[in-house]
């Protein structure tokens, strides 16, 4: 079994690193930025499971997140992070992510939720423990206009604004326009809760 660890703290890379050893002697491989994880890749192109920190270098949109599980789609992709926002969380798991774990819990419940995923669970654990119902009706999506419901599909596959501009032929502000209004019509206060909204819909 191949495991990669992407953190860029190498406390808790080797903290980590020593946790799963104990379990069936599995290669670990450290990586400290989203470049050397690149460089990982190409010399481990499948592995079994890839922990990532959800803050880790390099890793500047949700589409990276996107990208990564088309790539490795055998791959049990585990998001960790200190990082408890419910919004936030239903989004990252929107990108078709494995798992999200709270680095918050404790060490063998980690290891616990890491074997859920690898055995094809589909694991959210964080402290508040419940995600809120954020879900849009197709109702509320009927007010959006033809232009509006187009940003709003490319912003769920992860889109920047300049690439939403590109992809329809207007202007970056024009765009920075129409995701307003998106948002004022759903009723959502950032473009992260519309994106884990809407995906539930699609």
């Amino acid at each position: 079994m191949t495991i990669i660890i992407a953190d860029d703290h190498p406390l808790f890379r080797d903290a980590m690193a020593k946790k799963l050893a104990q379990q069936n002697d599995p290669d670990i491989i450290e990586a400290g930025s989203f470049s050397e994880l690149e460089s990982v890749l190409e010399t481990f192109p499948a592995p079994d499971i890839l922990i990532l920190d959800l803050q880790f270098p390099g890793l500047d949109s949700l589409s990276k997140l996107v990208t990564l599980k088309n790539k490795l789609k055998r791959t049990a992709l585990i998001i960790v992070s200190m990082n408890t926002d419910a919004a936030l969380v239903q989004a990252v798991m929107a990108t078709g992510v494995d798992g999200y774990i709270s680095k918050n819990v404790p060490p063998e419940q980690l290891l616990s939720d890491i074997a859920d995923i690898q055995n094809g669970n589909i694991v959210v654990n964080y402290i508040p423990g419940t995600l809120p119902n954020l879900r849009v009706t197709p109702a509320e999506l009927d007010l959006l206009t033809e232009r509006q419901r187009e940003v709003l599909q490319l912003l769920v596959q992860g889109k920047s604004n300049k690439q939403i501009a590109q992809s329809l032929n207007i202007s970056p502000f024009t765009v920075r326009i129409h995701v307003s209004q998106v948002l004022h019509v759903l009723g959502v206060p950032t473009r992260t809760v519309a994106i884990a909204q809407y995906s539930h819909l699609i």
